[in-house]
């Protein structure tokens, strides 16, 4: 019996908060497994001061959340259209170029897809959000230049890009029985991306889909901005944010927005940063606020925090209110956070996004009703009121949950075998 080859091409969706690797292999899933059994490796390295080792996705966190002295990154894909990419910073003693970290994490992903694929990966299709960054074509062109040349760096001959949601649409045609008009909306990590397309089980066998994607779309929103809103909205305050200091001036907001924001909690961490903290909580009206941001900076648990946030959004998905533990900052401490509070801290990012999917519809000149399903996938597609706002935009669409974390490299892998074999 006779068994048609394994693709020579994988897929690689290096997202901002996890990344995935997807080749197509008879009898075996799409998703090649990265860490402990598991698909996904979360975009992290940490580097630890201890031993001077590099820990990536699950492991690194829990080293950093276990205490080690070290360096943690986060949101690496976010460094990609920013001015970060082109600078650096300090890893143990020595001088390290953002866009060397960026080659590291990556070239992590090839080496664990080269021994879970059993084969070392020449060609690859990685996958690209509609904008890297929003409303400048030249930025985003040298963020997808910049990728490009990594990937390359790291060992692969041949590099193409595909949409994100133009992958996401290929994973989900696979399961369609009949043509459908989707809207395949993915929230990630770090952007909002949509794509109008045609699908159907008879044109999943086209070479050429450009006539299939009737329009494209997206906006640099994504689960970090959510993060970082709910963290300024509930957290911050009681840690100084918008406090007054004797002086009837406002407490300086930079480093509160520096900490909420996980590719630049670092910054907060330097030596003129806590002299400057220590100088303002002397004129500080409400020293106790102050006290929790300074065990906060001299404990670097800036990190810890923010995943503790990143916990609370997801939880308030299911729940109307949760209680947030901040003990490591101050004895007993519980911060209660309501489903509401949340929905105010992000309603101007749930407007944006609205308007991003009305905008694509009326630039496509398709009517609302004309579309069958939205197809959500992203590991922020899960967020209430966004999906009810892009539900109330599409009145007669049938709503399909994806992989929220494996579509997109899934449907990479299809792209990289119809492109390379």
């Amino acid at each position: 019996m006779s068994h048609a080859p394994s693709a020579r091409a994988c897929g690689i969706d290096f997202g901002t908060s996890n990344s995935t690797v997807g080749c197509l292999r008879p009898e075996h899933p799409t998703l090649l497994t990265l860490e402990d059994g598991k698909v996904t490796l979360p975009s992290v390295v940490f580097f630890n001061a201890e031993d001077e080792s590099t820990r990536f996705g699950r492991a690194g966190l829990a080293d950093y959340l276990a205490g080690y002295e070290g360096r943690l990154m986060r949101s690496l894909k976010s460094l990609l259209g920013s001015r970060l990419i082109e600078g650096k910073t300090e890893v143990h003693g020595r001088s390290l170029l953002f866009r060397d970290l960026l080659a590291q994490f990556i070239g992590e992903l090839k080496r664990r897809a080269d021994q879970h694929g059993e084969r070392p990966f020449a060609q690859v299709v990685m996958g690209r959000p509609v904008y890297f960054v929003d409303g400048n074509p030249e930025a985003d062109q040298a963020a997808e230049a910049t990728l490009a040349e990594i990937a390359h760096a790291v060992g692969f001959t041949d590099v193409s890009f595909q949409f994100e949601p133009i992958a996401a649409a290929f994973h989900y045609e696979t399961s369609l029985a009949r043509e459908e008009l989707v809207l395949v909306a993915d929230i990630g990590g770090g952007t909002s991306d949509f794509s109008l397309v045609r699908l159907s089980p008879a044109r999943v066998r086209k070479d050429d889909r450009r006539d299939d994607l009737l329009a494209n779309g997206g906006v640099h929103i994504g689960g970090t901005d959510f993060d970082r809103q709910l963290s300024l909205a509930s957290v911050m305050p009681h840690l100084g944010y918008r406090s007054q200091l004797n002086s009837a001036r406002e407490m300086p907001s930079g480093i509160f927005f520096n900490l909420a924001t996980w590719h630049t909690i670092n910054f907060a961490y330097t030596r003129q940063v806590l002299a400057e903290q220590q100088r303002l909580a002397i004129d500080a009206r409400e020293p106790e606020k102050m006290a929790r941001l300074l065990r906060l900076i001299d404990t670097r648990a800036g990190h810890w925090l923010a995943n503790e946030v990143e916990h609370a959004k997801i939880a308030l998905s299911d729940s109307d209110r949760i209680d947030l533990p901040l003990d490591r900052l101050e004895a007993a401490l519980t911060l209660p956070i309501t489903r509401d509070e949340f929905d105010q801290a992000t309603a101007g990012l749930v407007d944006s996004v609205e308007s991003t999917v009305a905008g694509l519809l009326r630039d496509a000149g398709v009517a609302a009703e004309a579309i069958d399903t939205v197809f959500f996938t992203g590991g922020s597609s899960g967020v209430p009121r966004l999906r009810q706002r892009i539900a109330a935009l599409l009145p007669k669409a049938r709503a399909v949950e994806g992989d929220l974390f494996g579509s997109i490299g899934a449907g990479l892998a299809v792209e990289a075998a119809r492109r390379y074999g």
